[in-house]
C-alpha cells in the first residue's frame, strides 16, 4: 500500500509539473481555462507565467526530497534541489500565487483561499528552511510535509475540477468551492500523517 502510495505521489506530481509546463509553452495564454478566466490570465500574464513555471519547479522536485535513500546517497543533491524548491518552487511561486490571488475568478472566497493558501506555502517553506539553517532536521522534515502538501494543491485542483465537470457542477460555485478545498484537506491529512511521511 506505501509503495502503490508513493508512486501514486510521484506520477501526479511529476505528471503534472510536465503537463502545466507543456501546456503553457506550446498553447496560448487561456486556451485551456474556462473562458471566463481567460481575460484574467491574458492580463497578468507575467503573474501567470512566473507562477506556473516556478511552482512546476516545486511540483517536480518534491517527491524526490523525501526518499530516505536518495537523501543517503546523494545528500549534496538533495540540498541543492532543496535550494532550487524553495527559492524557485516556493519564493517565486508563492510570491506570485499570492499576486494572483487578488484576480482569482470566483470572487472574494476564491481571492481569500488562494491567498490564504499562498502566504501558507511561503510561511510553511520559510520556517522548513529557518529549521534546516539552524540543524534541526526534524524540524525541517516536518515543515516540509506541510509545505509539500499544499504544493499538492496544483494537483488536487485540477482533479477537482475535472470532477466538477463530470459532475455537470457550475463552473462559479465549483472553482470559488475549489479554492479551499483544493489545500485544506491536503494540510489536515500532513497533520495527522506527517511523522510517517517525515521519517
Amino acid at each position: 500500500m506505501r509503495l502503490i502510495s508513493i508512486g501514486l505521489l510521484y506520477f501526479f506530481s511529476v505528471g503534472f509539473a510536465v503537463y502545466a509546463a507543456t501546456a503553457y509553452l506550446y498553447f496560448p495564454l487561456g486556451s485551456l481555462v474556462h473562458p471566463d478566466m481567460k481575460s484574467n490570465f491574458e492580463a497578468h500574464s507575467a503573474g501567470i507565467y512566473s507562477h506556473i513555471f516556478s511552482s512546476t519547479v516545486a511540483l517536480a522536485i518534491g517527491p524526490f526530497q523525501f526518499s530516505a535513500r536518495f537523501r543517503k546517497r546523494y545528500p549534496s543533491m538533495h540540498r541543492r534541489l532543496g535550494q532550487a524548491y524553495l527559492g524557485i518552487g516556493i519564493l517565486i511561486g508563492g510570491f506570485s500565487g499570492l499576486y494572483m490571488s487578488m484576480f482569482a475568478y470566483g470572487g472574494l472566497i476564491a481571492k481569500s483561499g488562494f491567498g490564504l493558501l499562498a502566504i501558507l506555502w511561503l510561511y510553511t517553506g520559510l520556517n522548513a528552511y529557518l529549521a534546516i539553517r539552524r540543524g534541526d532536521v526534524t524540524a525541517h522534515k516536518t515543515w516540509m510535509v506541510r509545505n509539500f502538501s499544499l504544493t499538492l494543491a496544483a494537483v488536487t485542483l485540477r482533479l477537482y475540477l475535472s470532477a466538477s465537470v463530470v459532475a455537470d457542477i457550475e463552473f462559479s460555485l465549483a472553482y470559488a468551492t475549489i479554492a479551499w478545498l483544493c489545500w485544506v484537506p491536503n494540510l489536515m491529512f500532513a497533520e495527522w500523517r506527517y511523522n510517517n511521511f517525515a521519517q
